[in-house]
């Protein structure tokens, strides 16, 4: 499975088990920092492994570098976000106050889970970029010739 490959059923795994505000959700939220955890691991060996000589089936070091770079903000961004999860899966929402209060955990929650999202397609971007081809050697230039030398008959 190429690192793209990989990326997107990540993705598509974090779009298909979402994050809400219960116990699920909790479990949700720690099973996606596993996997980002996981393929942030492998794209930093890819990108390692890259450097070596005579590599050409994975996209450059660089990408791999800053895929896993943007993984990492995503890893950030979901842990960010088990603080206001646990204080609205934890604490309960009856009285107009604490319902208020709630309001800011669910933007803060949101928030993270958004900047996540976009840490995930920015590390999409960079894998999907084609890498460069390679330059044609430039032919090296004609040796100059010595001037010849006439004999006089």
């Amino acid at each position: 499975m190429s690192p793209l490959q990989a990326l997107d059923a990540v993705t598509a795994d974090v779009h298909g088990h979402r994050i809400t505000v219960d116990s699920t959700g909790l479990f949700n939220t720690t099973r996606h920092i596993g996997l980002l955890c996981h393929l942030a691991a492998r794209m930093a060996a890819d990108a390692e492994y890259q450097l070596s000589p005579n590599i050409v089936d994975l996209p450059p070091a660089e990408h791999l570098g800053a895929s896993a770079g943007h993984l990492g903000q995503a890893i950030a961004h979901y842990t960010q976000a088990l603080a206001p999860l646990l204080v609205l899966t934890t604490t309960a929402q009856d009285t107009p106050q604490q319902k208020l209060n709630s309001l800011d955990h669910h933007s803060r929650l949101r928030s993270h889970l958004d900047d996540a999202g976009r840490a995930l397609a920015a590390a999409r971007t960079v894998l999907a970029v084609p890498p460069p081809l390679t330059a044609p050697s430039t032919p090296a230039p004609a040796p100059l010739r010595a001037p010849a030398v006439r004999s006089r008959a």
